[in-house]
C-alpha cells in the first residue's frame, strides 16, 4: 500500500516534526487514493488538550475549509506507526468533506479503510475519570468531565438497552 514512511518512531520530536510528518504522509496517500483532494490547503493543528478523540477533522461549509487537529497526548502513547493510521482515518473525513460536505462512518468511510489500513475508531490513549455503567445489560462508556450524566445518572437511561445507570469512578482522578 505504501502507507507507511520509513521514518523512526521518536515521539519525542517536537509537535510542528508531528505536523510535517502527518501533511507529508497524508500527500503520499492523497496522491495514491484521493488525488482530486487538494491536501495542500488543508489546516493542520495539534492539540494539547484533548483527551477523547485522538484526532478531529472539522469543515466550515461557508470557506469549505478543512482542519484537521491531532492529539499530541495520543501521539506519544501510541507512537508513529500506530497514530499514522490516525492520519489515514482523518484524511478520509477529509476527502469526505471535499467530495460531499459531510462527514461520517457510514458507507463512503468503511469501503475506504482496508485499503488505507485504519479503521473506524481509535484506542482510547487517556484513562477516563469516571464510567456511565447500566445496570441491566453492563455496557460501559467512558466520561472524561463531570458531565451533567456523571453529576445525575437517576436522570438518563443506557441509549442501548433502556436500563438505569450508575456512576464508577474510574482510573483517570
Amino acid at each position: 500500500m505504501g502507507a507507511v514512511e520509513n521514518a523512526t518512531d521518536d515521539t519525542s520530536e517536537p509537535p510542528t516534526a508531528l505536523l510535517d510528518r502527518a501533511q507529508q504522509h497524508a500527500t503520499n496517500v492523497a496522491a495514491e487514493h484521493f488525488p482530486d483532494l487538494p491536501v495542500e490547503t488543508i489546516d493542520w493543528v495539534v492539540s494539547h488538550r484533548a483527551q477523547r478523540q485522538a484526532r478531529v477533522t472539522k469543515y466550515d461549509p461557508t470557506t469549505e475549509a478543512i482542519t484537521i487537529a491531532l492529539t499530541w497526548t495520543a501521539y506519544q502513547q501510541h507512537g508513529w506507526e500506530q497514530f499514522s493510521s490516525t492520519v489515514r482515518h482523518e484524511l478520509i473525513h477529509a476527502w469526505q468533506y471535499h467530495e460531499f460536505g459531510d462527514a461520517d462512518h457510514g458507507a463512503t468511510f468503511t469501503r475506504w479503510t482496508d485499503c488505507l489500513d485504519t479503521s473506524q475508531h481509535c484506542e482510547r490513549f487517556t484513562t477516563p475519570k469516571w464510567w456511565l455503567v447500566c445496570k441491566d445489560c453492563g455496557g460501559r462508556i467512558a466520561r472524561y468531565r463531570r458531565s451533567k450524566t456523571v453529576r445525575n445518572p437517576e436522570q438518563y437511561s443506557c441509549s442501548k438497552c433502556g436500563g438505569s445507570i450508575h456512576v464508577e469512578e474510574g482510573d483517570g482522578h
